[in-house]
């Protein structure tokens, strides 16, 4: 059974390597969790290295910019790597063809102009309208505020009788902006694959952004996968994605499934939750409430 723990701190001297998630573990997509920050912050002091591993559809530096405008301090991690990151090596491999759709906000424009330095001079990725294209890339709705899967109905069907294959840039099906619930990419592309397209993974649980997270983690001196500990609130992610990568979780109740656990967001009532992870047959090695 899952160990019920209070703090980081407890469980964290057998491990060298933290893959933390963002959302919902270290802020809620407008601010900070102090006790988080102090958390990661405590594990680097000791000589630990702390990987942020997100689903976010941006490549690296934009999430990195993101952390900034939050507040969050840079002594809290080493490395970010995120589904967009990976997502972008296989379209610049050629995953979709060269002539891709967007569907997406324009904030993640980043994915398709931030070049990664091993892509720079090969052939380019041309966006073009939906009738040009050879594949989809899609970072989540156009209008996350407002969308929902269902809106995109009609565009897929289009989409499928054309066997356009769909490259989503972030499994997430749905994430919390502040006390907001908005749809991700992984909603979109669950949606395409019930209608008979295909989709394309490549975030967590998926092993791509694990093994890229490795690679930079080897860079800085890091990577035995038995000395990391993954760190996330999502239980169709975050948890089964470490199970398949052999690596030890810490599942955080109090992000997207807050409500499920009794009154005390930080100290999730024991029964609630092993008969929660009990009906998902998944058994994360630790638990805790939120991230400290």
């Amino acid at each position: 059974m899952t160990q019920i723990i209070s703090s980081l701190a407890e469980i964290s001297a057998p491990y060298d390597t933290l893959f933390c998630d963002l959302w919902g573990c270290l802020h809620n997509g407008v601010t900070p969790f102090p006790e988080a920050v102090a958390a990661l912050q405590g594990f680097r002091a000791r000589g630990g290295k702390v990987v942020l591993l997100t689903n976010a559809p941006r490549p690296a530096r934009f999430v990195i910019e993101s952390l900034d405008r939050m507040g969050c301090p840079k002594d809290a991690y080493d490395l970010v790597v995120s589904s967009g990151d990976a997502a972008q090596d296989a379209m610049f491999a050629g995953a979709l063809g060269r002539k891709v759709w967007h569907l997406g906000p324009s904030k993640d424009d980043g994915f398709f102009t931030e070049i990664p330095t091993e892509w720079q001079g090969q052939a380019d990725i041309e966006r073009v309208d939906f009738d040009d294209a050879e594949g989809i890339v899609c970072t989540g709705p156009f209008d996350e505020a407002n969308e929902v899967p269902e809106d995109y109905r009609a565009k897929f069907l289009l989409a499928k009788t054309r066997g356009l294959p769909m490259l989503c840039a972030n499994p997430d099906v749905v994430v919390d902006m502040g006390d907001q619930r908005i749809y991700c990419a992984g909603a979109l592309a669950v949606l395409y694959e019930d209608m008979g397209g295909e989709a394309m993974y490549f975030g967590k649980p998926h092993p791509p952004i694990y093994d890229m997270a490795r690679r930079k983690l080897a860079a800085i001196g890091g990577g035995d996968d038995g000395r990391i500990l993954a760190i996330g609130d999502g239980i169709n992610t975050d948890v089964p994605g470490a199970a398949g990568e052999g690596i030890d979780c810490l599942f955080v109740t109090g992000g997207l499934a807050h409500d499920q656990f009794g009154a005390d967001q930080k100290n999730p009532d024991p029964e609630l939750l092993r008969a929660w992870l009990g009906a998902r047959q998944t058994d994360p090695r630790y638990t805790i409430g939120t991230l400290r």
